[in-house]
């Protein structure tokens, strides 16, 4: 008789843990704050100092102790138990959201008191990072691994709908009597200390499955292995410095707020919407793909998606201009038909090129996420992870600070155009250079592991 077909696990089997329940429940809940969080510090950065720079500069501040502290990071997920530095890290960066609270609800204006919170919040990050990452696999068999990491990627993008949509909400509601001075950015912090305190309590009961750890002291050697396996697997470096270029060069988020204010007009309601916008389309393609899992050619796909990522970037940065022009070429009662006599067409255009952002996006992050976590030996989870982190930190956190220093330079609007089609230019150059890329069939434990390892270019021990 022929051998049968391995069976696939379901559309939901990830959920059949109550530790990986828990575990979504709780990084919805902690997400939805900390997105309600970083839209009301940037609204209250911008209204302060009206500087792109120093908007951008949020970002930097976070990404710091990423860079101070990747090598002890990992070392510490691979070391100790994770669950308990998850929580450790989660503690310091509740303290900083009571702190911002705090200066909120007394009326300090200074910049530089919430730039060192945000740095104290990057700590936590930097810490809490690899171990969140690393923790993942232990909580699922490892046959629901994907379906678990998709499953995540659709809490995640659904907590990133919410949490600005919800701090922009927030931010205008005006309360009246005693409550008077919670308006605004106060009672966001407030919100974000709520969902801390639910997250932590929700972490404490997970259970993971034991796994193999490093036992090794802290020395620089220890630490350093799991930057000497990326630099030598080809795999894993080309996937991960590939969302880091792409993302660093074509991320429009910490510009949300010039956008939002002074391009498309929109206020601080628009920047949720606009903020939210990646989300929807990232959530979308979490379900579809939750449903309809990646069978074939992963790696190619994750190729093209990164492209379309880049040129929906530039189509975003050229929304209004390209407005204007079809507004010239069409007679008014047609755009009215199109957009309606009180729509900004600017807006239609930019949400929608956003959605197409966060929908290529979330397919780089699954495969992406997909190859760092089954193509590493468990014992490296967190090394690795602590490396991962670091690159993400450089296209998030530090791409803040890129696109407020190019908008400084050159305006929002080119450095986003700009920033578009040097991720185009990347991706084009990493399909190239990095063929081990290219060649991921499969999602699987057995492939990816097999993939990684033929891609080492020297031994690592």
């Amino acid at each position: 008789m022929p051998a049968a077909e391995p069976r696939q696990p379901g559309a939901s089997s990830a959920f059949q843990s109550r530790s990986f329940r828990n575990y979504q429940i709780a990084r919805f809940v902690v997400i939805l704050g900390a997105e309600a969080q970083s839209v009301a510090v940037a609204w209250q950065i911008y209204q302060l100092t009206h500087s792109a720079l120093l908007l951008g500069s949020t970002g930097l501040a976070l990404f710091l102790p990423g860079i101070l502290f990747v090598l002890p990071a990992g070392h510490t997920a691979d070391r100790y138990n994770r669950k308990r530095v998850i929580l450790i890290c989660y503690g310091l960066q509740m303290l900083c959201s009571a702190a911002l609270f705090v200066i909120s609800y007394l009326g300090f204006r200074s910049v530089v008191a919430i730039y060192a919170l945000l740095f104290c919040i990057g700590l936590g990050r930097a810490f809490s990072g690899p171990a969140a990452s690393a923790i993942l696999p232990q909580l699922v068999p490892k046959e629901s691994f994907v379906n678990a990491m998709t499953w995540g990627s659709a809490v995640f993008q659904t907590a990133n709908i919410s949490g600005p949509a919800l701090g922009g909400l927030l931010f205008t509601i005006t309360l009246h009597g005693a409550a008077t001075r919670l308006s605004g950015a106060p009672l966001v912090y407030l919100i974000t200390l709520i969902t801390q305190a639910c997250f932590l309590a929700l972490v404490n009961t997970l259970q993971p499955r034991n796994e193999a750890t490093e036992k090794k002291a802290f020395t620089l050697e220890a630490m350093l292995v799991g930057l000497r396996y990326v630099r030598h697997a080809r795999l894993l470096l080309g996937s991960i410095s590939l969302d880091m270029f792409a993302v660093l060069l074509g991320g429009a988020v910490s510009l949300m707020p010039i956008f939002a204010q002074d391009i498309l007009h929109a206020g601080a309601r628009g920047l949720g919407v606009l903020r939210a916008a990646p989300a929807v389309g990232a959530l979308i393609v979490s379900i579809t793909l939750a449903r309809s899992p990646i069978r074939h050619r992963a790696g190619k796909l994750m190729l093209v998606c990164v492209g379309i990522f880049g040129a929906a970037t530039v189509v975003f940065g050229l929304a209004k201009p390209i407005c204007s022009a079809i507004g010239k070429l069409m007679p008014h009662g047609r755009i009215s038909l199109l957009y309606g006599h009180h729509q900004n067409p600017a807006l239609w255009l930019s949400l929608f090129m956003l959605v197409v952002i966060g929908a290529t996006d979330n397919v780089s992050v699954i495969v992406r996420s997909s190859i760092l976590q089954l193509g590493t030996p468990p014992q490296m989870r967190g090394r690795v992870s602590a490396v991962n982190a670091l690159f993400l930190g450089m296209s998030n956190e530090f791409g803040e600070f890129e696109s407020g220093v190019t908008a400084h330079w050159f305006g929002a609007v080119r450095a986003v155009v700009l920033g578009g089609i040097g991720s185009m230019m990347v991706t084009g150059l990493w399909a190239v250079f990095f063929p081990p890329l290219r060649r991921v069939d499969t999602l699987t434990p057995e492939e990816l592991l097999s993939a990684n390892a033929s891609s080492v270019s020297e031994p690592i021990d």
